[in-house]
């Protein structure tokens, strides 16, 4: 599937003749260069939103951006939520703005989308641009079609920044490298999550911790975090071993096509990145795009932890070449990122969604559903709702979905591109012998292709396949 190329399209018309949104029943608009506030469901409160929310093109430091978030969930409050998942080492908040028809809690049939920004405190563009994503997102909708039917249709969580420390820590900018990359305890955030492919014994971070457990609690199905001192997307995996090719100097996983694709639609909308030439002429990047282990090997990275254990596609996004450049520069970073961060949102409505019921019609959580010929070596299985979402390009597929103890249930099903309508296609699943709910089930925070490795060391090529079903067979046992 060829990623849709936007570059170039005009942002779209937000004219000032329309009502703005969430100003508790109150409509105001521009008429004659007079503004006018008109009394909707509450009479006497006047809301002046395009001077509340004015973001400027500056840095904004801890309290500037919890003012500003505040300010965003308090006038509209009927698409936003906000919320901290946790706190950093030195005590700040974590924050994360959620937007869409149901901000404060899933609603079956709508996917979670997160964009994760600042892990590393001095890579400070993705922390700015994300603030004017949703800047762009609040005054857009119910005023553009397309931006409406995007939150409408989807759950969208951004955190500004997971390292608040570091970017407080960082008192003088540098393109090239800070101390202000590591939290309060001199960690990498990025070298900080459990890893698949060997023991890393990482002490795990406050700010990892909160991750790991927002990840845990939601049903992310696409994410990608934003850092700086490149220009590139890279994607699944950062690590890797013989089963997954590493020898040749890929590590592939079992959706390479999908993330090739992810990474291509990022590139190919950024008004720069799918040229490829990187930031000096000693390395280039073909199309804009990398595989992670291709570029350099990374253990215990965020975008690994989420594909393995999180059941979300998540890439890399290098947005700059100076990991905190001048404030100046900031408003061309927004321009060259704006249609890149709208179109990349839109493809968590790839593939195929829906839900695994028993005979009575309730859901049935734990239910195991694949692609076939794409194991996951913790395979993917339905939540508490017993919904499912799998990214999968156009083209035909066999979805197998197994609830433990009984027969499995096998659909051949074509799966055009539904980007555009934003709604993956639904296929649902009844099982008319299960009236119990399965036992819980969780994949071990331990490095399991490393196992895999060992388990096929003996075994030829040929029956990797089966190796990795016998793996799994163990860990679930």
């Amino acid at each position: 599937m060829k990623p849709a190329s936007v570059r170039g399209r005009a942002r779209p018309a937000t004219g000032d003749g329309g009502p703005r949104p969430g100003c508790s029943g109150l409509q105001s608009w521009k008429s004659g260069g007079t503004m006018r506030a008109v009394a909707g469901d509450v009479v006497g409160i006047f809301c002046l939103v395009s001077l509340a929310a004015a973001l400027d093109f500056e840095y904004h430091h801890a309290e500037e951006l919890e003012a500003y978030l505040k300010r965003i969930r308090t006038m509209y409050p009927s698409f936003t939520h906000l919320h901290s998942i946790g706190r950093s080492v030195e005590g700040r908040d974590l924050w994360v703005l959620v937007l869409g028809r149901f901000p404060t809690h899933h609603k079956i049939g709508i996917p979670e989308f997160k964009y994760v920004a600042n892990m590393h405190g001095d890579e400070t563009v993705g922390r700015e641009i994300l603030l004017h994503l949703i800047d762009f997102l609040v005054t857009s909708y119910r005023r553009d079609p397309v931006i409406t039917r995007l939150l409408n249709n989807t759950r969208i969580h951004i955190m500004p920044t997971m390292n608040p420390d570091g970017f407080e820590a960082t008192k003088v900018p540098d393109c090239y490298y800070t101390r202000g990359r590591y939290n309060k305890n001199g960690e990498d955030l990025n070298r900080n999550f459990p890893d698949a492919f060997e023991n890393n014994n990482a002490s795990i971070q406050p700010e990892t911790r909160a991750v790991m457990n927002w990840i845990k609690n939601e049903t992310f199905v696409l994410s990608a975090n934003l850092h700086g001192g490149a220009l590139v997307a890279s994607y699944t995996f950062d690590n890797g071993n013989s089963v997954t090719g590493s020898l040749k100097g890929y590590s592939r996983s079992p959706d390479d096509d999908v993330f090739i694709h992810l990474a291509k639609t990022y590139s190919f909308n950024h008004a720069s990145m799918y040229k490829g030439t990187g930031c000096d002429n000693r390395q280039t990047f073909p199309d804009g795009i990398t595989n992670g282990y291709s570029w350099y090997q990374l253990e215990g990275g965020m975008q690994d932890y989420n594909y393995v254990w999180g059941q979300c596609f998540e890439i890399t996004l290098e947005l700059s070449c100076c990991k905190y450049p001048p404030a100046e520069q900031l408003e061309k970073f927004w321009r060259d990122n704006k249609v890149a961060l709208i179109e990349y949102i839109k493809q968590v409505h790839l593939g195929v969604k829906g839900q695994v019921t028993d005979k009575n019609g309730n859901p049935v959580p734990n239910a195991i559903v694949e692609a076939e010929g794409r194991p996951h070596i913790c395979p993917y299985r339905t939540n508490e709702q017993g919904e499912y979402f799998l990214l999968l390009l156009p083209g035909t597929y066999v979805i197998n979905a197994t609830v433990p103890g009984f027969k499995s249930m096998l659909k051949t099903v074509e799966i055009p591109d539904t980007t555009g309508n934003f709604s993956a296609l639904k296929l649902d699943f009844s099982f008319s012998e299960v009236s119990s709910r399965p036992r819980a089930a969780s994949c071990p925070k331990a490095p399991l292709y490393q196992e895999l490795e060992r388990a096929s060391a003996a075994v030829k090529p040929t029956l990797h396949i089966l190796v990795l079903m016998t793996v799994m067979l163990i860990i679930f046992k």
